[in-house]
């Protein structure tokens, strides 16, 4: 049986990220202060690279359902990571969420021309209407990565960006205008600053993280999806 993978340890100098000892932590915890990302360590058995050969899934986002997983012909060890996921998936639902299984073999790019990226390889945050929050581990393949707050700058506010947005939206820096970039997404996309320090969320780890919405007492994590190398691994991930 493969050995686990590595346990996480975060950036020691950064104080964003809260590590807990226990799924019903990770259920209890709250954002406040600086503290915007949550993540529950594990060392997860079994063998996920097995079931992500198995799903033989086609180029792009492929979301795998419970009844796919049991069809699978697994190994012992294989069989054992298919508990995992769908025990995890199971641990969400009764929170009443929806999680979603996704086998990633590369990202098919979004057709049309959008002035920057808003793409979820593009640093970014998730957002919502009312309060929520995002939930992800990763079992196989490229982990998600994070930004520090103090490393992401919001690409609207880059001057030589904005000055493109504006013309591309024909008026005005006005309120008409912010709604134009909220209609757009492109106020949830960032840019690293100089010298940012990524950080990676590692796989097995299962993360609770902030997103943008009316009244959030914390700023929204950023992060993105890995880059896509040709010839690497699909990813296994658990969304919600």
């Amino acid at each position: 049986m493969p050995q686990p993978s590595l346990i996480f340890v975060p950036p020691f100098d950064y104080g964003g990220i809260r590590v807990v000892g226990s799924f019903e932590e990770l259920v209890e915890a709250t954002f406040s202060g600086e503290v915007n990302a949550l993540c529950w360590p594990r060392l997860l058995p079994g063998d996920f690279a097995e079931v992500v050969a198995l799903l033989s899934a086609g180029r792009g986002i492929t979301s795998i359902d419970d009844a796919r997983l049991a069809a699978l012909d697994l190994s012992e060890a294989g069989r054992v990571a298919r508990e995992v996921l769908l025990a995890d998936q199971e641990l969400l639902r009764e929170l009443e969420l929806a999680p979603v299984l996704d086998c990633i073999k590369g990202y098919v790019p979004a057709t049309g021309e959008a002035v920057i990226p808003t793409h979820v390889q593009s640093w970014h945050v998730d957002s919502a209407t009312a309060e929520a929050d995002t939930w992800l581990c990763t079992y196989a393949g490229a982990s998600t990565e994070g930004l520090r707050q103090e490393d992401a700058l919001r690409r609207v506010e880059v001057a030589e960006t904005r000055a493109a947005l504006l013309q591309a939206y024909g008026g005005p820096d006005d309120a008409d205008f912010l709604d134009y970039l909220e209609d757009h997404y492109y106020d949830l996309h960032y840019v690293a600053r100089p010298q940012a320090r990524p950080w990676s969320f590692g796989q097995g780890n299962l993360w609770r993280i902030a997103c943008q919405y009316p009244g959030s007492p914390v700023p929204p994590c950023v992060h993105r999806a890995p880059a896509t190398v040709p010839g690497q691994a699909p990813r296994l991930l658990l969304l919600s």
